[in-house]
């Protein structure tokens, strides 16, 4: 599920942002981007965000302005300084290769800036671990609005089948009929000058029609989509597999149905079916 949560707090000139977001993802993938000034308290953080965050691929932003220890500008080594300079010159004069510009070089080269060692303040983490707090909030309540979204939209999804399944039933007693008369019809063109014994004949067409039978595959079907239901209600927080799970078996009967049909209006309906169930696993990959 994707989320969004910021905050912002102010106490004097020091002012703390936080900004959460998340897409879906199946594990916890957080990635933080924050001053320097707070390195030791990253592992802190990072247990924050898993006790709110059960999976997805979150970015966490922190930023912190109005502090005397937000500017960390990095420090130049000067040992090593002089010590490259003199050997790029040397090299440098040897080769009879000019130099250029010798300072921008060297300070690319590992080690010879190194960032300040920031500590952060009392205030400036009581700031920002309230900022989280109530990104924190922020961040749930939108995850609580979406899900609510979802849960409406599988219900809807659910209760569409469920009225599916419901009118396979005229169409079903019309197929029988319809195959009990194509098979009729047929043996007469074809047996026009033979007998025919009759009670074979109707032995036959119940072992032939009990294989079309879908009654069974209603009752599963129907009782999937109840469970279902039941299922979006609870509290369960693995809810998401067990969804995922039901929907399987939801599909398993369906395609049974249609292996069943020999009709094209059941076809229509089994597609119609197939088509819900598609956007149901769609929005699943979204639910914990």
């Amino acid at each position: 599920m994707t989320a969004y949560g910021r905050a912002s707090v102010l106490s004097g000139q020091i002012k703390a942002e936080v900004e959460l977001r998340s897409v879906n993802s199946k594990f916890l993938d957080l990635r933080i981007k924050m001053p320097l000034l707070f390195k030791d308290k990253e592992m802190e953080i990072r247990q924050m965000v898993s006790s709110y965050v059960e999976r997805g691929k979150v970015e966490l932003n922190i930023t912190i302005t109005g502090s005397e220890h937000a500017v960390e500008a990095p420090s130049i080594d000067p040992v090593l300084f002089r010590k490259y300079v003199r050997e790029i010159q040397a090299l440098a004069s040897e080769c009879g290769i000019p130099t250029g510009d010798i300072i921008t070089q060297v300070l690319r080269i590992p080690q010879v800036l190194t960032p300040s060692e920031s500590v952060s303040s009392e205030m400036e983490w009581q700031l920002t671990h309230q900022g989280l707090l109530e990104a924190f909030q922020a961040f749930i309540h939108f995850r609580k609005t979406e899900g609510a979204a979802l849960a409406s939209d599988l219900v809807l999804r659910i209760e569409s089948i469920q009225a599916l399944v419901e009118q396979l039933t005229p169409l079903e007693h019309e197929r029988i009929q319809k195959t009990r008369s194509r098979i009729r019809q047929n043996l007469a063109e074809f047996l026009e000058n033979e007998q025919v014994d009759h009670n074979r004949y109707e032995q036959e067409m119940l072992f032939y029609l009990e294989k079309m039978d879908i009654n069974e595959e209603k009752v599963r079907l129907a009782q999937h989509c109840i469970y279902f239901l039941q299922e979006i209600e609870t509290d369960d927080r693995e809810k998401g597999r067990k969804l995922n799970f039901i929907s399987q078996e939801i599909g398993r009967e369906i395609n049974t149905l249609g292996a069943k049909a020999y009709d094209s209006g059941i076809q229509q309906i089994v597609i119609l079916m197939k088509n819900e169930l598609e956007k149901i696993k769609e929005q699943l990959a979204n639910i914990l």
